[in-house]
């Protein structure tokens, strides 16, 4: 199935053109929300080693090629060359190809750009337009600058991981990548944006620094604030959030799990009303745990169809806690429009949808991801590398490709 060809329609950033040499899941998830949009995207990738977000189970064969349905969609909508960045004559068709390009984005660790000729300082006399963003986990300067890292440390060192769960559970792991998502992938698309637009004022690029541990430290934008000018830190089940009052997750008969989010005082008093409870064991708050503890034997005494009959037609902030294949097939998803059917007549692969909704823009025929390099020769020629110098490039490719 070829998926290299650009995909129809009018987004809002349509015209907007970004080379992209990201891998794993920040900086391709922050490039497929600019494509999703609309604009141009086309990756830079080794010839000889695959991203590794394809190694990410479960897969599917597409055109005799193994990938995986995680590839599939972090990657849509974009365009790929394979390039050996090692090689100087793939650094100088890079250097060819950028005067194309309104927006370069990387995520290697600090200085490995600067090594290969491609960094900021580099680009931007010959480039003054360009707008070039940095994703990496500490930022590209500070004491650890050169350390490597995962979305659990960026979260351990921003101070979100101490007080996210309770004291019998300590901090605990989340099914979602907060930092890397949350921190690096929005806030490049945000900080691109602006510079995008601040480009169209001065008619100057400028270099973008995303740390990811930066962005979760600004994360804490509830508890933070009162914290660092009284000096006293949230705590694990300190906060109404975090197990210090009733909001939370409850299991039901048969292990199934109810969200109980009814914080605000009509909401708690109708929730607990519905339970049977005694509303008076709401104060003082030393009672919290009593209560707590009476709501979860109740809950756990029926199924979770029970609960979901009681609670679907009460606005009391209750609802069942749903797998993704549960999410994906419900009515709310459904009506929202919340999932893509992307390929073509042989073979279509579901996927999320972009969750922003434009009134006035057209983009919903999209593209599945293409295998590394699928588009090199094309579109090398497309953005002027010397025809010599494709030949020459397309012979090495092939030469690492065979040696994998």
């Amino acid at each position: 199935m070829d998926t290299s060809e650009t995909k129809q329609g009018q987004g809002p950033l349509e015209g907007l053109k970004v080379l992209d040499f990201s891998s794993l899941l920040p900086g391709p998830y922050a490039t497929m929300l600019l494509a999703d949009m609309g604009a141009e995207v086309v990756r830079i990738e080794s010839p000889s080693h695959s991203d590794m977000v394809c190694d990410v189970p479960p897969f599917i064969n597409i055109d005799g090629h193994q990938t995986s349905y995680a590839h599939l969609q972090l990657n849509r909508n974009k365009q790929s060359i394979a390039l050996d960045l090692k090689q100087p004559i793939a650094i100088d068709a890079v250097k060819k190809m950028l005067p194309l390009f309104d927006v370069v984005i990387e995520q290697f660790r600090p200085g490995v750009m600067q090594k290969l000729g491609l960094d900021y300082k580099s680009l931007a006399e010959s480039y003054p337009e360009l707008i070039y963003c940095s994703i990496s986990g500490y930022g590209q300067s500070g004491p650890m600058v050169d350390k490597a890292g995962h979305d659990i440390n960026y979260l351990a060192l921003s101070g979100v991981a101490s007080y996210s769960g309770t004291p019998e559970t300590g901090s605990v792991l989340s099914g979602v990548q907060i930092a890397d998502i949350a921190g690096g992938s929005h806030h490049a698309v945000m900080a691109i944006m602006a510079a995008y637009i601040a480009r169209q004022k001065s008619g100057k690029g400028q270099y973008l620094d995303i740390s990811m541990t930066d962005a979760a430290f600004s994360l804490n934008a509830l508890f933070a604030p009162g914290a660092i000018n009284s000096g006293t830190s949230p705590e694990l089940g300190g906060t109404l959030l975090n197990g210090g009052h009733f909001y939370g997750y409850y299991q039901t008969e048969g292990k199934q799990q109810l969200a109980v989010g009814a914080l605000e005082p009509k909401f708690a008093m109708r929730f607990l009303a519905l339970l049977g409870i005694d509303q008076s064991m709401m104060m003082p708050i030393a009672s919290m745990t009593e209560l707590k503890q009476q709501i979860a034997e109740r809950i756990q005494q029926q199924p979770l169809e029970h609960w979901q009959s009681l609670f679907e037609s009460e606005d009391v902030c209750v609802t069942p806690v749903l797998d993704i294949n549960e999410a994906a097939t419900s009515l709310l998803m459904k009506e929202r429009d919340m999932l893509l059917s992307v390929g073509n007549k042989e073979q279509k692969v579901s996927q999320i949808a972009p969750a922003m909704k434009f009134a006035e823009s057209d983009f919903e025929q999209f593209t599945l991801a293409p295998r590394a390099g699928q588009g090199t020769e094309a579109l090398l020629r497309r953005y002027g590398v010397a025809e010599s110098d494709i030949e020459t490039i397309l012979a090495a490719n092939a030469g690492k490709e065979s040696s994998e």
